[in-house]
């Protein structure tokens, strides 16, 4: 079966893992990337690809986003992608973080699905076959975040907000101006405490501070979202999905109700203040305590960190029954505003999902997309969109 768009799958072999896209005058647009000395080695392996698998997601239990992960199969019939391979016209160049991009075509359009580094050549030649095939293993920046260590982050002083904190983070890894989207913040910051920490975990705590969204979008910016935005993001108008055909049909759902998202209490400390805890007698009379403790965050008031675990608390304290996920079947249901949802939605974009129940009943629920996967062959496309409730009922 056809499938309803075209997958473009891109590897930069350029030498080195720098953030950003390697240009050089005359073939690249100045402000939107890199200006560099060497011609990229870009090679298109749309053709060979034979199955794709992206995901990235926001996760539930641990509240955070987590780094998007792609795996790229490329069935090789000559050898080239064998990295000992010395008569490869790719050798030497299949090293580890090769930055590697992939995209869709829908009508012309073209939809980033990921943009991430190559962190592993997995090579496989199976017995009585022919051809073998490579996996290309792969994450977003998240994973070269983590890997990078900083203590004192240069100029950030007591009074800026958390956006600007988190700019200065990623300009002392040397990442690109022109592959970030950072919002101002709407809390202030203490001057930086000079631990030591990874990358990652420092642009987290400026984030948690503010409650805001810190992730790397589909085409492999770095983003960060404000309060204010999480807030107001609950009252865009939703994208419909039904059985009724009024609105997007879907392929799958998955329902869970359980206490995993059950905050009653918590407990909130700033660097070099006390520790305040803000709780809900009623939930902890129904559910029993679930608290969550926060420590060295980066606000300036004991005020503010008890404005943040109100807030949280108030957001979390209740529990109902979920819709954690719809897949989409993009081939079989073969609908144009299905696969546009599928390609276009991103963080924050709110769902309307109502499911048809046995005894004419139905849940309607109005949820944020946290979490976009797709799998894909030669013959079939499957997006699983993951969603959650509102992550901010309260502004403060």
């Amino acid at each position: 079966m056809a499938l309803p768009a075209t997958p473009i799958v891109k590897i930069n072999l350029t030498q080195g893992a720098s953030f950003g896209t390697v240009m050089v005058l005359g073939t690249g647009q100045l402000g939107y990337a890199e200006l560099g000395t060497v011609v990229p080695n870009i090679i298109d392996v749309s053709a060979s690809v034979l199955k794709i698998n992206t995901r990235k997601e926001r996760n539930l239990l641990q509240d955070k986003y987590l780094s998007a992960q792609s795996v790229v199969r490329i069935v090789d019939p000559n050898g080239d992608w064998n990295p000992q391979n010395t008569a490869s016209p790719y050798y030497p160049y299949l090293q580890p973080l090769r930055k590697i991009q992939i995209q869709a075509n829908y009508s012309g359009t073209l939809y980033p699905i990921f943009a991430g580094y190559i962190t592993e050549y997995q090579y496989s030649y199976p017995k009585n076959q022919e051809v073998g095939y490579v996996d290309l293993i792969c994450y977003d920046a998240f994973r070269l975040f983590f890997n990078s260590n900083v203590t004192t982050v240069t100029g950030a002083v007591a009074g800026e907000d958390t956006g600007t904190r988190i700019g200065r983070i990623l300009s002392m890894v040397g990442w690109s101006n022109s592959q970030r989207s950072i919002q101002t913040g709407n809390t202030t910051c203490q001057a930086d405490p000079g631990t030591l920490r990874t990358v990652l975990a420092a642009i987290q705590t400026a984030e948690f501070t503010e409650q805001g969204a810190f992730y790397i979008d589909k085409a492999g910016n770095a983003v960060f979202k404000n309060r204010q935005f999480v807030y107001d993001a609950q009252s865009k108008s939703p994208v419909v999905f039904n059985q009724t055909g009024t609105g997007i049909n879907y392929f799958n759902i998955q329902f869970a109700h359980d206490d995993k998202t059950i905050v009653n209490s918590a407990t909130i400390t700033r660097i070099g203040g006390t520790a305040q805890n803000y709780q809900d007698a009623t939930s902890i009379a129904a559910f029993f305590t679930h608290a969550v403790t926060a420590d060295q965050l980066l606000m300036q008031t004991d005020a503010n960190a008890l404005s943040l675990a109100t807030a949280y608390v108030q957001t979390r304290k209740d529990t109902t029954i979920r819709i954690d996920a719809i897949t989409l079947d993009l081939v079989t249901l073969a609908y144009g505003a299905g696969v546009a949802a599928a390609l276009g939605l991103d963080y924050f974009d709110t769902m309307q999902i109502t499911n048809e129940q046995p005894g004419t009943s139905a849940i309607t629920k109005t949820l944020q997309c946290q979490g976009i996967a797709h799998d894909i062959t030669p013959n079939s496309w499957l997006t699983t969109l993951t969603t959650q409730e509102p992550l901010l009922d309260v502004m403060y």
